[in-house]
């Protein structure tokens, strides 16, 4: 039987393709460490969460002074201040690409000067 000239061609391609495939499974990340996804659950739950503890301080304080519906939503309009706030704040901290996970560290917190 006659040997195929293109068997090593064939073995050398198969190579140099279980290279390549090896070396781009790295799925690239920000340098924040968060991806699209896990960023914009992150920024839900900041909103939420302010808007829980302001509801959560509201109600307290109401059911301790006995003034039911003022603190709450005092309360609540502050929680969701709180809570955009954050929010923006976490954003202005992945748009800087920053390497940390605490939003308030900006580029020059914590420098003297």
């Amino acid at each position: 039987m006659v040997e195929d000239p293109d068997r090593e061609r064939l073995k050398q391609l198969e190579e140099r393709l279980s290279e390549v495939k090896g070396r781009g499974a790295k799925p690239v990340r920000p340098a924040n460490g968060l991806n699209q996804g896990e960023a914009a659950w992150r920024m839900v739950i900041e909103l939420v969460a302010g808007m829980g503890l302001g509801l959560a301080i509201g109600y307290g304080l109401d059911t301790l002074f006995g003034t039911k519906p003022v603190l709450i939503v005092i309360f609540s309009l502050l929680g969701f201040a709180a809570g955009i706030k954050t929010m923006l704040g976490t954003a202005k901290h992945m748009r800087l690409g920053q390497g940390t996970d605490d939003p308030g560290q900006g580029p020059d917190d914590g420098k003297k000067g």
